[in-house]
């Protein structure tokens, strides 16, 4: 994957300034050189670059590095449990040791040599329930790698060695930013910027700083707020979305706003990305060469030679043609209410749509998902609009089976770096609120 990888281009950009991926290849040979002997290694990096110097030392080193969705105290225990010959690094870790390279020495090569090489463990972020774990042999990632990059390129109309900036509002831990952020500058010939800009300000002034053309990695909700901040950004040339649904009707706002097409990507942490589609002009998903389905009732098995074993996903989807889909929404997204049946993701969507609504998540809440109380719930985030009336505009568009009860007004959801919510934490929210019927 990596030989068509030109040195003369930068790797990481820290502000205006192009770093080059000679020189931070060795860095990350002096790294690999001093880390312990520990089969696994935690890469806890905040810090984008830090990130990818790790991990591109671990590779080199032959460790097999853990990258837990949660890093709370509680959970890095639990996972230091589960693999006592462990260790970690840290941003401050790779400060000091990158110190270390020679600036004339050997440029390491940086691919393993064996495909079967387990290159990390990712963990799914428990939305649904317990984060689990699913292994990264090198030819999974090696393919990422290729099939994004060729989709990415592929839209912007480039060759497959063309240079691209990538500015990513996403954490490098999280898959997704692994694969977009990560990877790409590593193996696919692009660059990415050191920092992770949330805030729409702080996105217009990170993307001023590298050089054309420039990929921006972001999420439903931070491309809700970019769009709607009024502010002018420089010059985009494409953008990537994933790990949430993408509203249409978003998607083209988004597009209008920033001025440049929106890819959104279909994937999750035991596939990597598998599909994409034009959100603004497309329904339909085009599945990545190699890739089959076999879709289900209730799930949908997903396979590729690369794949350990066919992965099985908890999305509805329904086959267009040879090569796309539709997705009808997540097995635990789906529900029943009088025989009729929803997305808890469409509902959110509509809530969203309600002027004044600044974040909405519909839900079932304890019992529902049991049969025991067949109901939709849902917490708000609102700006001069109640419950009430949020509920009268909902009851124009969504029967009234589904109307969420109890609606509850709530000053912030608790969402992570990508903008999921535990489900957990939805229920913990719900208890403490006063329901508003």
């Amino acid at each position: 994957m990596t030989e068509g990888v030109a040195r003369e281009h930068p790797l990481v950009w820290r502000g205006a300034t192009p770093l080059a991926r000679d020189t931070l290849l060795r860095e990350g040979a002096a790294i690999a050189a001093q880390l312990p002997a520990n089969q696994y290694l935690m890469n806890l990096c905040e810090q984008r670059d830090a990130f990818v110097l790790a991990f591109a030392a671990a590779v080199m080193a032959g460790r097999t590095q853990l990258m837990p969705s949660a890093r709370g105290e509680a959970a890095l225990a639990e996972l230091r449990a589960e693999y006592p010959d462990s260790s970690t690094i840290t941003d401050q870790d790779v400060q000091r040791l990158r110190t270390g390279a020679s600036p004339n020495g050997e440029i390491p090569s940086l691919p393993p040599a064996d495909d079967d090489r387990l290159v990390m463990i990712g963990f799914t972020s428990g939305s649904t329930g317990k984060s689990q774990p699913h292994a990264k042999r090198w030819r999974a990632l090696a393919n990422s790698a290729r099939l994004n990059s060729a989709a990415i390129r592929g839209a912007l109309g480039l060759g497959a060695d063309a240079p691209i900036s990538v500015i990513g509002t996403v954490p490098a831990h999280h898959m997704y930013g692994i694969e977009l952020t990560v990877l790409l500058p590593l193996f696919a010939n692009m660059s990415v910027h050191a920092e992770r800009p949330l805030f729409p300000a702080d996105v217009a002034a990170v993307l001023a700083h590298p050089a054309r053309p420039r990929l921006l990695v972001s999420t439903p909700l931070h491309l809700r707020a970019l769009a709607e901040s009024g502010l002018d950004f420089p010059d985009i040339d494409l953008i990537v979305s994933a790990t949430a649904p993408l509203d249409p009707a978003l998607a083209k706002l988004v597009e209008s706003r920033l001025r440049a097409p929106l890819l959104e990507m279909f994937g999750s942490t035991e596939t990597c990305v598998f599909a994409t589609r034009r959100t603004a002009q497309q329904d339909v998903w085009r599945l990545y060469d190699g890739i089959s389905l076999e879709t289900g009732a209730d799930s949908t098995q997903v396979s590729a030679v690369w794949y350990e074993r066919p992965q099985k996903l908890m999305d509805v989807l329904e086959r267009r043609g040879t090569d796309g889909f539709v997705a009808l929404g997540r097995n635990s997204d789906l529900v029943e209410v009088a025989g009729k049946r929803a997305s808890l993701a469409d509902i959110t969507r509509r809530i969203l749509a309600v002027a004044g609504v600044e974040d909405a998540v519909a839900f079932q809440p304890d019992g529902a998902a049991a049969g025991v109380a067949n109901r939709v719930a849902a917490v708000v985030v609102s700006r001069g609009v109640g419950a009430r009336e949020i509920a009268a505009q909902l009851s124009a568009s969504l029967d009234a089976v589904f109307l969420p009860r109890p609606l509850l007004l709530v000053d912030q959801i608790p969402r992570d770096a990508v903008g999921k919510v535990a489900r957990a934490k939805l229920l913990e929210l719900a208890r403490g609120q006063a329901a508003v019927e």
